[in-house]
């Protein structure tokens, strides 16, 4: 399940998205046009700029900005900065499946084609197919 976390994350990069500019934006003009809590965002906006996604400056005129244009975030990357893996079971969270069973896992196939539709989906869509 995607926690508010996530959501509040792609919701931030789609508001940056749609008044972007040359200027900062005040994360408390984001916070009241999306109705989150100032609070949580700033918890939310350290991660994305620790994670590459926006930039931030403080003082007079700060704010936060995209890094890139709203065509070259996919919403998995997002989803992934703020979540971690979206494997849907342990044994297929990095590279490898370390799970001892696997050779003998009936269920592994499902999941791995599970996880790879959520993953085409994700990272199918970009900010911009939501603006």
């Amino acid at each position: 399940m995607i926690s508010t976390k996530g959501r509040y994350a792609i919701r931030v990069m789609i508001d940056l998205a749609e008044h972007q500019g040359d200027s900062f934006i005040p994360l408390k003009d984001i916070a009241e046009r999306q109705e989150i809590s100032k609070k949580y965002l700033e918890i939310i906006v350290k991660d994305m700029v620790a994670g590459g996604l926006v930039k931030g400056a403080s003082g007079k005129g700060g704010g936060y900005k995209l890094v890139r244009e709203p065509k070259d975030y996919t919403v998995g990357e997002i989803l992934e900065l703020m979540e971690g893996p979206l494997a849907s079971v342990a044994c297929l969270i990095g590279d490898k499946n370390l799970c001892p069973r696997q050779k003998q896992c009936q269920t592994l196939p499902m999941w791995e084609e599970f996880d790879e539709m959520v993953h085409n989906f994700f990272y199918g869509k970009t900010l911009a197919d939501l603006l």
